[in-house]
């Protein structure tokens, strides 16, 4: 019903798929409101969870590199290496839940992981996915009201982890990374995804860092989070305030987030 209802109504989302979880919860609420009477949910079984990749291969791939400590023509060219498969996900997700600070959540929706790597190795990874659903700084940065905030959120991508190995030091790395991501960001985005992003965001936290990499990278500070996380019924949490960045993928990113969709 939810399928059809989105083919009738034309509710797709950037990548062409229906919305169906969003028409299943909108259904749910006309049910609870006395709006409309459905029949009752068929009870399906549970599917299965896919095969997990072995602990003793992610646990191999964590081990510390050789030292890499030089300046930056020495280690070109850099590459980021889109990742494709289960275990080369895994392998990944290990390195940047030993590595990183924040540890590995998976993603919701639409992403992108990368490896930055040169001719030295692996250098370190990279994690693009959805942007944040709201942000006061950012939304009123970009002008757009709340209708044109959630047909054209998908335009907007978030780089939610960025981490180079500890066994890495190359000055102006980071920000030549950066640099590049946003030269190739669109295209790859395109090739797995079927569009292309306008714009990235990210968050600093500035108890521990100044987003410098970023700066020099062409990155623009709007401000900061309030530190109160997406309120849903019944829950309620904060968190410590981040500084926001974004960096424009387009010249008219804000004409394209602004447009009707």
């Amino acid at each position: 019903m939810a399928l059809t209802l989105c083919e009738h109504w034309g509710w797709f989302g950037a990548t062409g798929k229906p919305q169906r979880r969003a028409c299943e919860k909108l259904l749910d609420r006309l049910v609870k409101e006395g709006l409309i009477d459905l029949p009752a949910k068929r009870k399906l079984r549970p599917r299965l969870a896919p095969p997990s990749v072995g602990s003793e291969i992610a646990e191999e791939d964590t081990v510390p590199g050789p030292s890499v400590e030089c300046d930056l023509r020495s280690v070109q060219p850099i590459r980021l290496e889109r990742l494709d498969g289960s275990e080369a996900v895994a392998s990944w997700s290990a390195l940047v839940e030993r590595y990183h600070p924040l540890g590995s959540k998976r993603p919701f929706g639409c992403s992108l992981r990368y490896y930055v790597t040169s001719p030295r190795g692996r250098l370190g990874c990279l994690l693009l996915a959805g942007g944040a659903r709201a942000l006061r700084s950012r939304d009123e940065w970009i002008g757009w009201s709340a209708q044109q905030r959630l047909s054209n959120l998908p335009f907007v991508i978030n780089n939610s982890r960025f981490l180079l190995f500890p066994w890495v030091r190359v000055p102006h790395l980071a920000s030549h990374v950066l640099g590049r991501l946003a030269r190739q960001v669109r295209d790859d985005w395109h090739a797995r995804w079927g569009y292309r992003p306008v714009l990235m965001e990210t968050f600093v936290d500035p108890a521990q860092y100044r987003g410098v990499c970023y700066r020099a990278a062409g990155w623009e500070v709007l401000g900061e989070t309030t530190g109160e996380g997406l309120r849903l019924r019944g829950h309620t949490y904060r968190t410590s305030r981040k500084l926001i960045l974004v960096r424009p993928l387009v010249r008219d990113f804000r004409k394209r987030l602004l447009s009707d969709p």
